[in-house]
């Protein structure tokens, strides 16, 4: 694959770039006769929209969709999916100067590296705008794992220095579902707000955590040895703008456990086996064991600040940059959508493709 493709079964390829005509994915293997709620999908738009927080991006954004094929009458048809959003409230001036310079922390010489070529406006296909395309996939994603009663919710656990360090319980998703900045409760929204504003006055940014949970996951989805579930949903979110680090369960706070500490009991309930602990995080040997599966995935201060910095043009030469636009202080809360997309995409994916484990007979 080119890269722009993810998944075996349920498969999406995304395409556009930030100041082009459209961002939009083509989304194959749904399953025929779903029913597509549109309405869900237009809401995990707005959620990911700008400017609905302190600190979040002034533009304004349309999120609206067009369906262009592979819906019928209101239900999947079996054929290719193919959404688009088109791009408006561009300012492509604000990125002339930006033209032949290289902008610290961003991907404008690794791609200049790559292809000899870029799209200076807003970043082009590196841009974050990109993952609108995601999040139309996993709207759809999320409407089929409905079916099989498997939910996949995340919301904002860490924010600069602002860390939410207790266990996290039903409702402080179910705040965050509610809450600007898609956090656990009122007091942890303050503090991060707070540290929002500090950074936002100073010219600066801030990255943080978001944790992620799928509950429903039924035992046994998963592959062996080199995609394992944890190692796919590990792709899944590295491939997300600005995420540095990805966690599966107990991560890296296991090398300080033995194992009779961090090892997984398992017990009987209605005559069913269950996890009674879930250190590993639903995960084991890279199928679903299934408990909920419970990720953490860090994301780094945004690149684009109002700052002074020193950098490269394309003639080599060292400069002064002031990086003018119109950018996010912390991407966290409008990122809650995106985790959520791309886990929903992965346990769907697997799920289908659990379907070719065991012979099966044919349907008559």
């Amino acid at each position: 694959m080119s890269g722009n493709s993810f998944g075996e079964i349920f498969t999406i390829t995304t395409f556009g770039e930030s100041h082009g005509k459209a961002i939009g994915v083509v989304i194959d293997g749904c399953p025929a006769g779903l029913a597509i709620d549109l309405n869900c999908i237009q809401q995990d738009l707005d959620s990911r929209k700008p400017g609905t927080y302190s600190g979040a991006s002034s533009r304004s954004e349309d999120h609206s969709f067009e369906v262009l094929s592979g819906i019928f009458e209101g239900k999947s048809i079996g054929t290719p999916i193919c959404m688009v959003v088109y791009n408006q409230n561009q300012n492509s001036e604000d990125y002339d100067h930006l033209k032949d310079v290289f902008r610290p922390s961003h991907a404008d010489f690794t791609y200049y590296s790559k292809y000899g070529i870029r799209d200076h406006r807003g970043g082009g296909r590196q841009s974050a705008r990109e993952t609108v395309a995601r999040v139309l996939a996993g709207a759809i994603a999320k409407q089929v794992l409905h079916t099989y009663q498997i939910s996949v919710q995340a919301l904002v656990s860490q924010i600069g220095t602002i860390v939410f360090e207790h266990p996290l319980e039903t409702k402080h998703f179910e705040f965050a579902n509610s809450s600007t900045l898609r956090t656990v409760d009122e007091a942890t929204q303050i503090k991060m707000q707070n540290e929002i504003d500090l950074a936002l006055k100073e010219g600066d940014s801030l990255g943080g955590v978001i944790a992620c949970r799928c509950e429903g996951v039924p035992a046994g989805i998963g592959e062996p040895v080199f995609d394992k579930l944890h190692a796919v949903l590990g792709q899944a979110m590295l491939s997300i703008n600005a995420v540095k680090g990805f966690e599966i369960g107990t991560g890296f706070q296991s090398v300080g456990m033995r194992g009779s500490a961090h090892n997984d009991a398992f017990g009987i309930k209605n005559n069913e086996i269950m996890t009674q602990t879930n250190k590993s995080g639903g995960i084991q040997g890279g199928i679903s064991n299934g408990a909920p599966i419970n990720m953490k995935i860090a994301f780094k201060p945004v690149s684009s600040i109002s700052k002074t910095q020193e950098t490269l043009n394309t003639n080599k030469e060292t400069i002064q940059l002031n990086i003018n636009g119109r950018h996010d202080t912390c991407v966290l809360p409008r990122a809650v959508v995106i985790v959520e997309a791309m886990a929903a995409i992965t346990i769907l994916d697997f799920i289908l493709r659990n379907n070719n484990s065991k012979l099966q007979p044919l349907n008559n």
